[in-house]
């Protein structure tokens, strides 16, 4: 019995070293494929600023992401990944590939007839997706849809590789890909991007997003085919594994739709509001998703996997579910809270040390600084939802996430419509600032959808220890850093400076960092190993 308990000891140790190097590779993968996209939007501000056509490039980018979110990653991730990890983990191994195999074909089957239906639908979902749109902006939309759709398939393409190796564990190359993506834009950028005009540079730059798509899947598929050899090349899409997944696949898909709703509602509202509302909410955006890729996806991509591997009788499953939870959630906490304090009180400069030069002036840093500050409200509850969602996953339950997330939707669609158009009207402020209160409704939003998630999965597997006072804690470690920092931003002399807005981040940022995990050493509260790892400390 002893021997029994070190052994499962030593496995638990063993499987928990193994998660947090995949989060760290995960997180290393997407940071440097973030990093890209900030310089990638660093240089899109330059250029086009807060334009109506920075207003339409924007509305209409979201087309990439709406097969990459219904067919990709997210789907994938729940319904692929824990079926054919669980194949792998019984070494059926030929019948994980055979699955993988018949996944593919039903993708490329499925976008591309939905490809060539948008491209002859596009007046269609311009009007959808921004019926205030008008003239010039709205024909530029429409051209602009009709090259872009066309690499939204390639996104679903490449979010299955993604699904492949992450199941066998290899996370770097998956989450270093979009770099390429990034690359290829950036290039035709800086390919006469200062003397071409806004429309003309806004269509090249819709065509080298289609052609990194296509080079992001290329680069990932040698690796995947060498993971599913011998290939058998017989599609078996009647299968038990390929129904599971394709059970399984609709109420994400339906989860990933609603969330898509929402998505397309706030450019819905954000286009009856002034010019620059959509592009300042894509700024906030891409800011804000740093903190929930880098740490939300991170911790929960490289989990899952684990969890959906986890074997043996009903309550051993709950309590490794139980002890990963806590891990993860400590380790988003720890990264989570500093990020949502720093939008808050040090958003100026974060958004002028990143966009402000070129068409991006002092108004645009304000503008989204409000915007990014609305978001910064639900941030730790968003990014820990989705490692209760990849529990549930790991369980094979994809219902109940969907359950949540149409509550969540519903919520941030009518929280929405009454911060950005009737609030503003009534407080007798610009109705510009109305972009603001769409990322306030969705962090809302994102507090009722996590509690309920936490509810119901602690009711099944048994309670996760509380986090409370832990983050109480990095809360105050958080707010006395950015308060210091605030003071030392107020005081720099380097204001009427040229490129003063570089020189206060470079300072200011970094000594908010130093601050935070300062004081958190002085509470008590030790960084996560992968922390450790990168800084070389031992502990």
């Amino acid at each position: 019995m002893t021997d029994s308990v070190s052994n499962s000891q030593a496995v638990s140790s063993s499987k928990g070293f193994a998660g947090r190097s995949s989060a760290l590779a995960v997180a290393t993968g997407i940071m440097a494929s973030r990093l890209m996209g900030l310089v990638r939007d660093r240089i899109f501000a330059h250029y086009l600023g807060n334009s109506y056509v920075a207003d339409a490039f924007r509305a209409m980018f979201r087309i990439p992401n709406i097969l990459q979110n219904l067919f990709g990653e997210g789907v994938l991730s729940a319904s692929f990944i824990p079926v054919y990890a669980r194949l792998r983990a019984e070494e059926r191994h030929q019948e994980a590939s055979e699955l993988a195999e018949a996944i593919f074909a039903i993708l490329v089957m499925v976008t591309s007839v939905l490809v060539l239906a948008g491209v002859f639908a596009s007046p269609l979902l311009v009007k959808a997706i921004a019926p205030g749109f008008h003239d010039a902006k709205r024909d530029l939309s429409i051209r602009l849809v009709r090259i872009l759709f066309p690499g939204a398939a390639l996104f679903a393409l490449s979010a299955w590789c993604l699904g492949v190796l992450n199941s066998h564990r290899k996370f770097l190359l998956s989450y270093t890909a979009p770099i390429i993506w990034n690359l290829a834009m950036i290039v035709a950028f800086l390919w006469n991007g200062g003397r071409q005009g806004q429309e003309h540079l806004a269509i090249v730059i819709a065509m080298a997003s289609v052609l990194g798509s296509g080079l992001m899947f290329a680069v990932q598929l040698p690796s995947v085919l060498r993971l599913l050899h011998p290939l058998s090349l017989q599609l078996r899409l009647g299968s038990a594994s390929v129904k599971i997944v394709i059970r399984n696949f609709f109420p994400v898909f339906l989860s990933r739709g609603v969330v898509q709703v929402s998505a397309f509602v706030d450019s819905m509202i954000a286009s009856y509001l002034p010019t620059s509302a959509i592009s300042a909410l894509a700024y906030a955006q891409t800011l804000n998703s740093l903190p929930v890729s880098l740490f939300g996806m991170a911790v929960s991509a490289a989990e899952l996997p684990a969890m959906s591997s986890a074997l043996g009788t009903t309550e051993e499953i709950a309590g490794v579910l139980r002890q990963r939870l806590a891990q993860g959630l400590q380790n988003i906490a720890f990264f989570v809270v500093p990020s949502a304090v720093a939008f808050l009180v040090l958003g100026d400069v974060v958004v002028a040390a990143i966009y402000r030069t070129g068409k991006f002036g002092s108004h645009d840093v304000t503008l989204v600084w409000n915007v990014l500050a609305g978001s910064a409200v639900g941030l730790l509850a968003s990014t820990s939802g989705r490692l209760y969602s990849s529990a549930f996953y790991a369980l094979r339950d994809t219902r109940t996430p969907l359950n949540f997330a149409i509550i969540r939707v519903v919520l941030t669609i009518g929280l929405g419509y009454l911060f950005a158009l009737p609030l503003p009207r009534l407080l007798h402020i610009n109705p510009l600032w109305g972009v603001a209160g769409l990322t306030l409704s969705a962090g809302l939003a994102g507090w009722v959808e996590f509690a309920l998630l936490r509810r119901k999965l602690h009711a099944r597997i048994g309670a996760v220890p509380s986090q409370a006072p832990r983050i109480l804690r990095l809360w105050g470690a958080a707010l006395v850093a950015a308060g210091i920092a605030y003071g030392v931003k107020r005081v720099l002399p380097f204001h009427n400076v040229r490129y003063a807005s570089l020189i206060v981040g470079a300072i200011v940022l970094p000594l908010f960092g130093v601050l935070y995990l300062a004081f958190t050493r002085i509470l008590g509260i030790m960084p996560p190993a992968s922390l450790k790892r990168l800084t070389g400390r031992r502990g």
